[in-house]
């Protein structure tokens, strides 16, 4: 009862639209789900996601759940997570995020998911990281474990969000190490990140798991940009 009065007075709220949500819905109203521009790549090969990729990091295979724009839902949801630290909202697209890639086949062999870490202070000050809230949930649906420790990284960025590509890669130049190379020593990885937008973050995990031997490396994401 005591729930059901302060969903009266303070009712939940679409992250997009701000509408009260109603029934079953979570997070999104109904509308907004509807208005979710989703890849549905993850089955296809030279996809969006691995043509952005190409001739920088020698993935396997790479997929994005949704098209990010200024204004539109992906963004809102990405915020939520990232800024908010939305955990049911990373589960619940984490979650559908694992199970397009469990349905792809292309992604079966992944050995372990590997979160794109924060730096200890970031993540000291904002109390999570939004990738491994991801993970979570896509290490339910798909059956595989989570290595959270080993890929580091070793010096504090300022954020991406406002740079050029240009200055994206610069930032991002030397940021990652591993502490133990030969836990992924004949390894197949999925690195998973909140959203892709030039790949300078994935390629510069890359370079620090570039020379351990026989590892193959996947990507997955919540979102890329659409340029």
């Amino acid at each position: 009862m005591l729930r059901e009065l302060l969903h009266i007075i303070y009712p939940a709220l679409c992250i997009h639209c701000g509408k009260p949500l109603v029934g079953n819905e979570r997070n999104i109203c109904t509308i907004c789900i509807t208005e979710i521009p989703w890849t549905h790549q993850a089955s296809q090969r030279d996809n969006v996601a691995e043509m952005r990729l190409i001739g920088r990091v020698p993935v396997q295979s790479a997929a994005a759940l949704m098209t990010f724009r200024k204004g539109n839902v992906t963004q809102s949801i990405v915020h939520e997570i990232k800024y908010h630290g939305n955990i049911t909202l990373a589960h619940q697209f984490g979650s559908i995020l694992g199970n397009e890639l469990l349905i792809s086949g292309r992604f079966s062999s992944i050995d372990y998911i590997v979160p794109v870490p924060l730096h200890w202070w970031r993540k000291l000050r904002r109390g999570y990281n939004q990738s491994q809230l991801i993970c979570e949930a896509m290490s339910k649906v798909m059956g595989k474990p989570i290595v959270s420790n080993n890929l580091y990284r070793k010096r504090y960025t300022t954020s991406q969000t406002r740079k050029n590509r240009v200055d994206r890669l610069d930032n991002m130049s030397d940021v990652f190490a591993v502490r133990k190379p030969q836990k992924f020593e004949n390894k197949h990885i999925l690195i998973v990140d909140d959203i892709l937008t030039t790949g300078a973050t994935t390629e510069s995990c890359y370079h620090a798991l570039s020379s351990i031997p026989d590892l193959q490396i996947s990507v997955a994401t919540l979102a890329i940009t659409s340029n």
